[in-house]
């Protein structure tokens, strides 16, 4: 079956972005390698100029975002789906819905609409009261306006089912690659040694919980480094600069996008750090896991369905504090290091997912053609 399929939602592809624009990079290729027509629609400012990547057909769209702020977001969507209405798509799928739902009188009638729902988005902490309001709004738009819907984790397939009685979603968590080979020249560059420095890689966003792992570190007796990967040109990322870097031990490296270099540093920290407590099945601990990572994660059922025990849990700077000065290289946790590389071999690999996904569709298309 040769479906046209269409990805609306993202910056585009290649990806240069975040866990959307990898899941629409490997998800696109891989379903064109299957025998499907893909396009991913890209924003404007996206450096690829190509018209296909890797036999995926790339549309760009104007994007204000850069020059208006999130409003652009909004048009952005907008252009994408006023284009999508010009097509003859089978199968438009949204990954997520923050500022596309608004349009959603406007989507194309043809084509069937899957979206994916994202992590409660209006749970996160970086958005004001009536930004939250309108999230849960979008949130309600998008399940009006979509016909199936795609959730990448048990918790939020729950929260579907309670809130809108949606009991058919089907859950596809993300996937990661494992990369075997680590250059520690790397290391070298930045100073530091294997398993003499703890490490997060994340966005300087209040649900991600920075402050309180840097608090519990800071307050720790510990003679190692911790390396903060993220880019603090943030108000929050100014802030937690301020904060800490005073504390010589705690090195911020800014936003690194080189795999080489993240899975080289992942790999041989002693303690990897994951406070995201907001969204589904995070791309970051999945590829921390495919790094061969010890970690410790924050305390909520979205990182507790991906680890179970193969990790340690914090919900306080005390705990961060405890698990920095007690925490050691043991069978236990060799053991938790293989049993979450089983994981991502057997359960959150990329060829699993397109696998997924393309059942899923195939299914959606049948089910709404008869």
């Amino acid at each position: 079956m040769s479906l046209k399929i269409a990805i609306i939602g993202t910056r585009g592809i290649p990806n240069l972005y975040g866990g959307f624009e990898q899941l629409a990079e490997q998800l696109s290729v891989g379903l064109v390698r299957k025998g499907y027509a893909v396009t991913v629609y890209n924003s404007h400012t996206h450096p690829f100029k190509e018209s296909f990547f890797n036999g995926v057909e790339i549309i760009k769209c104007y994007d204000p975002e850069n020059t208006i702020g999130t409003a652009g977001q909004f048009i952005y969507d907008w252009n994408c789906i006023r284009d999508a209405r010009k097509r003859d798509f089978d199968i438009l799928l949204f990954l997520g819905y923050t500022s596309s739902s608004v349009w959603g009188t406007f989507y194309p009638k043809k084509p069937i609409i899957i979206s994916n729902m994202d992590g409660l988005e209006w749970k996160r902490l970086k958005y004001s009261k009536p930004v939250r309001l309108f999230l849960k709004y979008a949130e309600k738009l998008a399940v009006k306006y979509s016909d199936f819907f795609i959730v990448d984790s048990l918790a939020i397939q729950t929260y579907l089912e309670k809130k809108y009685i949606i009991f058919e979603s089907r859950h596809i968590p993300y996937g990661a690659t494992i990369i075997e080979k680590t250059d520690e020249t790397i290391l070298k560059h930045y100073n530091i040694s294997p398993q003499n420095y703890c490490m997060l890689i994340a966005r300087m966003e209040p649900e991600n919980n920075i402050e309180m792992i840097l608090d519990g570190f800071h307050s720790s007796n510990s003679t190692k480094k911790f390396i903060v990967i993220g880019n603090t040109n943030t108000s929050l990322g100014e802030q937690m600069h301020n904060k800490f870097k005073a504390d010589e031990r705690i090195i911020f490296l800014e936003g690194i996008y080189d795999a080489r270099i993240t899975h080289t540093l992942k790999t041989h920290c002693s303690l990897y750090f994951h406070g995201h407590s907001v969204g589904g099945t995070n791309p970051s601990l999945l590829e921390a896991m495919a790094g061969n990572a010890l970690i410790a994660a924050h305390e909520n059922d979205f990182n507790k369905e991906v680890l179970n025990n193969d990790g340690y849990y914090f919900t306080t700077a005390n705990d961060v504090k405890h698990l920095i000065e007690q925490t050691a290289r043991g069978a236990v946790e060799e053991k938790m290091i293989l049993n979450n590389l089983h994981k991502i071999r057997n359960k959150y690999n990329w060829q699993n997912i397109i696998d997924q996904y393309e059942n899923f569709i195939v299914e959606c298309f049948n089910q709404s053609v008869k």
